[in-house]
């Protein structure tokens, strides 16, 4: 029985959207001023993975440093002693200098990560593939909105490089004042960087708004709110949060360059100004925008869970609402970030609210648990990045609640125990499910079959990477070691040697699944329409899609996932089982 029908046929039946329209330069301007959502969302794929690749350079940058505990130390008669040169250092004012290049490492490291990559990771490119797709829709609602989206972003982020080129910033990613008032870098490179992350704002609330629109108005006939998938719901409460929280930081940035550039008073306290005020601001959006990062991330996780279990997804409603749920939350409790600079009431009452968030979280977690039990398990790589999701996830999410607990989080406060937190949430949470959609979605969008073998080796060797690299950051927390400093006591050494190891594992892991990802489009087997046996509509699509989408309008006649009712459309389930061919290198068809 199938899981879909078909109604009338579209006026238009094109070929792929990847089809050649001619010459190299007829290509380029196509995709330059493409509205195609495919498009767009394919080129948000590779600047995203280009920024997420200086990033991880400027990572690895800092953990060399980190290698050895550099530093300046005076012997009896006051004559400064070198200790741990590492990279030569001869002198007192070389490790000063040093300093300053690994204060603009971590700077950088963090400011590309978090507003150029994590933020728009998900809902910018697979986002924008496949939402339309899910929900039976040509394109998006705005698609000449979503092309302008995309411009913002690249001018945004060339804005950001500038500031890099011209010797970086010095702040750190949050830009707290008064660093980012009277840092000795200089002005022009603190306002480019600031600029740069507010211009990306507008790239977020324009991605997000047209995600809400579209969702509202361009759902298939037959399709309910409670037909769409689950990865619909988590990209929508994330698109509510991007549209009402993200003019927020907007306008914080921009009077914190006004500051600089007047010499007003507003966040400077030598000027008359409150640096906590600016904390405010700053987590008003930012704490909300952690839930942009990783709403996505869940969503992805939501399918993944639900198509290789082939199973029933467990809760179906209650994944739906704990998305909203979130995003609801995500706005009352900014204060946790500023336990060290409110009154006692103030932070008593935020963490009380901080523990809210956990209900949510914690229904998503036990229902994609109770997916798993007694399903129809294929691990392959995007089911084992779903895995890897709910080991590092869970991690990053217990390791939470002492942070929220006003009694820990005092001791642990701007130590290494916040780092690896927030790295099990943010990378462990939002890229590793990033990495198994991409691989999840990757026929869907190419037309290629991958070495499904390879790309499972290059899954564990990042796990291994990732879990070395940040959980041996735990332990040096609770002994006290503080975040963002180039120089440390030796007891620290062997935990920062472990890690700068595990961080090169990682790099091992992303290098094996560029080599298989590029392999596959050169002489990757042609995919089927549904290789994964999914049920929701964009599984129907060929393989890669035409330009509009669909040769006929889909309508809805069961729920993403009635796998206990429906049997998918367009399936082999030789294909499900991954096939010997699909596992060996073979020439494209």
């Amino acid at each position: 029985m199938s899981a879909h029908t078909h109604a009338t046929p579209h006026a238009h039946h094109g070929g792929s959207y990847l089809e050649s329209k001619g010459s190299f330069w007829t290509n380029v301007i196509d995709w330059a001023t493409t509205v195609d959502h495919k498009k767009i969302g394919v080129m948000y794929l590779f600047a995203i993975l280009f920024m997420f690749f200086l990033g991880g350079v400027a990572a690895l940058a800092v953990r060399l440093e980190l290698l050895d505990p550099v530093r300046a130390v005076t012997d009896g008669a006051g004559k400064v002693m070198i200790t741990g040169q590492l990279f030569g250092a001869a002198d007192a004012n070389s490790i000063a200098s040093g300093n300053d290049t690994y204060n603009v490492l971590f700077t950088l490291h963090g400011a590309i990560m978090v507003f150029m990559v994590i933020v728009p990771s998900v809902p910018g490119s697979l986002g924008n593939f496949v939402l339309p797709l899910m929900l039976g829709a040509k394109d998006v609602a705005f698609p000449r909105v979503n092309l302008l989206s995309w411009y913002i972003y690249v001018v945004g982020s060339i804005f950001a490089v500038t500031s890099i080129i011209l010797g970086g910033v010095d702040t750190g990613w949050t830009f707290y004042t008064p660093y980012s008032t009277t840092t000795a870098l200089g002005e022009p490179k603190v306002v480019l960087m600031v600029l740069g992350a507010f211009i990306l704002g507008f790239a977020s609330i324009l991605t997000g708004l047209n995600f809400i629109v579209t969702v509202h108005k361009l759902r298939a006939p037959g399709m309910g709110w409670f037909d769409m998938p689950l990865f619909v719901w988590g990209i929508y409460s994330s698109a509510i949060i991007q549209v009402l929280a993200t003019p927020v930081i907007g306008i914080t940035l921009l009077l914190l360059a006004f500051e600089r550039f007047t010499r007003i008073g507003i966040f400077d306290p030598a000027l008359g100004g409150d640096p906590v005020l600016f904390q405010h601001f700053f987590w008003f959006y930012s704490h909300p925008v952690v839930y942009v990062m990783i709403l996505p991330g869940m969503a992805i996780i939501s399918e993944l869970i639900g198509v290789h279990s082939h199973k029933k997804i467990f809760g179906y409603r209650a994944v739906a609402f704990a998305s909203l749920g979130i995003a609801g939350v995500s706005f009352i409790v900014w204060g946790h970030h500023m336990f060290t600079s409110m009154s006692e009431v103030a932070s008593t009452i935020f963490s009380g609210l901080t523990f809210l968030v956990a209900i949510p979280t914690a229904v998503k977690v036990f229902n994609w648990i109770g997916t798993l039990y007694k399903g129809s398990i294929s691990l392959n790589t995007p089911m084992l990045y779903a895995l890897i999701f709910l080991f590092t996830f869970s991690i990053g999410g217990l390791t939470g609640l002492p942070l929220g607990t006003l009694s820990t989080d005092l001791h642990l406060h701007d130590t290494y125990f916040v780092v690896a937190h927030f790295h099990y949430v943010m990378m462990g949470g939002t890229i590793m499910a990033m990495i198994g959609g991409i691989h999840h979605w990757w026929p869907k969008m190419f037309g290629k079959m991958y070495n499904e073998r390879w790309g499972m080796i290059g899954a564990i060797v990042v796990f291994i990477g990732f879990n070395v690299t940040f959980f041996t950051q735990f332990f040096m927390g609770t002994r006290g070691m503080p975040r963002r400093y180039a120089s440390y006591v030796q007891e620290f050494q062997i935990w920062h040697q472990v890690s700068t190891i595990g961080s090169l594992i990682l790099l091992v892991g992303f290098l094996i699944h560029l080599f298989v990802l590029v392999q596959s489009l050169l002489a990757g087997r042609k995919a089927p329409k549904n290789p994964w046996g999914g049920l929701t509509l964009e599984w129907l699509a060929d393989s890669p899609p035409e330009e509009h989408n669909f040769a006929h309008e889909p309508i809805v006649q069961c729920g993403p996932y009635d796998y206990d009712t429906h049997v998918p459309h367009h399936w082999d389930p030789k294909d499900y089982q991954i096939p010997e061919e699909n596992l060996r290198t073979t020439a494209a068809h």
